[in-house]
């Protein structure tokens, strides 16, 4: 009887959903890397450093982030209700360490904000969206019925998701608040959760949403930028500008890989928070039109995944991984090309930075699992006549 047992196995079969999904996280992978090299290579030698720095960086992102894609895309996506609470916490953890005042050897102030661990290594608000997702969608399925209440159905997730966007509020990051926020209350719609409940709390959220603004002085300028840009200092919207100026040079077919000027300073973080304007610049609006459709055909392949998903919680986990992606780089392209406040998110898979990549690819990995079914497979004995009367 070992003998038999030693020939069945199990293994996930991937769907066509899941399968393209993977040929367009690669594609989006590949373009990204080519996108980091050609938009940092000139801030790299002005730093004193190889050209190639930050790809390599990134490189190395890319083959963490393929190592854990195939992990997660293997390991049933199920287990992760029973994680949904130590990664909350361990989250809550990471920002509480982020901000505190004595933590600054280890989460030191960059561009004048605390958002990493260790240099610039660990970004705990990335981890923060998974643990929101996961989180969220195992309690609308332990709650059931109960989420249409407001004290004990929506309440609960008030505060713990209310905990998140104070810690990185601090940071200070509103755009990854209000992103915990929003992938908070798809999950919540897609769980069930009534609308008049949505409508009170966005009426009671306002004044408080405008009294951070107010405290946060920056962001409520970048508001008065975007609304009134003719009335705003050139400093405050100069990022915008420049970025609409490599986005109007790229034309319809862009100036070529590595010709964009933007890159030699004008606009900053051309690798980062608007490389869509680099893309823009050097393969036009054909470029930019691409990554929109790539990311479209994301969203469409993450909803049928969900659609026919094997339980209740990973359908909703599904539909959040499949929004966060999705929405953060509309986000970030419509920041890009003026029809939206800069926000400073990233573009998922393209822009420079191995913890957001790296998470990405988790995500996507968590996606394919759900995509996929388990199936038993049979050794090469199969065939045996003893080997089938050993097993009945």
């Amino acid at each position: 009887m070992a003998e038999a047992v030693s020939d069945v196995r199990y293994r996930w079969n991937m769907s066509v959903e899941a399968r393209l999904l993977v040929v367009i996280t690669l594609a989006l992978v590949a373009l990204g890397l080519g996108t980091v090299y050609s938009a940092s290579a000139i801030a790299a030698q002005q730093a004193g450093q190889s050209s190639a720095t930050f790809f390599l960086k990134q490189l190395a992102g890319v083959m963490v982030g393929l190592v854990i894609f195939a992990i997660f895309a293997k390991v049933d996506a199920e287990q992760f209700c029973r994680w949904a609470w130590p990664l909350m916490i361990l989250t809550i953890v990471l920002l509480t360490l982020i901000i505190l005042p004595f933590t600054e050897s280890i989460a030191p102030r960059l561009r004048g904000s605390r958002r990493f661990l260790i240099g610039a290594s660990l970004q705990p608000s990335e981890l923060g969206k998974i643990a929101v997702i996961v989180w969220t969608a195992m309690l609308v399925v332990k709650k059931g019925d109960a989420l249409k209440g407001l004290t004990k159905g929506l309440l609960p997730f008030l505060l713990v998701v209310g905990v998140l966007d104070i810690l990185v509020a601090l940071e200070p990051d509103l755009s990854v608040a209000m992103t915990y926020t929003l992938i908070m209350g798809i999950i919540l719609f897609a769980g069930g959760a009534r609308i008049g409940h949505f409508v009170v709390l966005g009426i009671v959220a306002i004044p408080l949403l405008w009294s951070q603004f107010q405290r946060l002085n920056y962001a409520l300028l970048r508001m008065t930028a975007f609304f009134d840009p003719g009335s705003a200092p050139p400093h405050l919207d100069y990022q915008l500008r420049q970025s609409l100026i490599a986005v109007g040079s790229g034309r319809l077919f862009g100036v070529g890989f590595g010709q964009g000027k933007q890159q030699y300073g004008f606009l900053p973080l051309a690798y980062d928070d608007f490389i869509a304007a680099n893309i823009g610049e050097e393969r036009g609006f054909i470029g930019l039109a691409f990554v929109v459709l790539m990311f479209a055909l994301y969203a469409i392949l993450g909803f049928r995944i969900a659609r026919t998903a094997r339980s209740t919680f990973l359908q909703l986990v599904a539909i959040g991984i499949t929004t966060t992606v999705v929405l953060t780089a509309y986000l970030h392209i419509g920041v890009a090309i003026g029809l939206l406040p800069t926000t400073g998110l990233t573009l998922p898979f393209i822009s420079y930075g191995r913890s957001n990549l790296v998470l990405s690819m988790l995500m996507t990995g968590i996606l394919v699992n759900i995509g996929s079914t388990r199936e038993k497979v049979i050794g090469g004995r199969a065939t045996d006549p003893s080997f089938a009367m050993e097993r009945a």
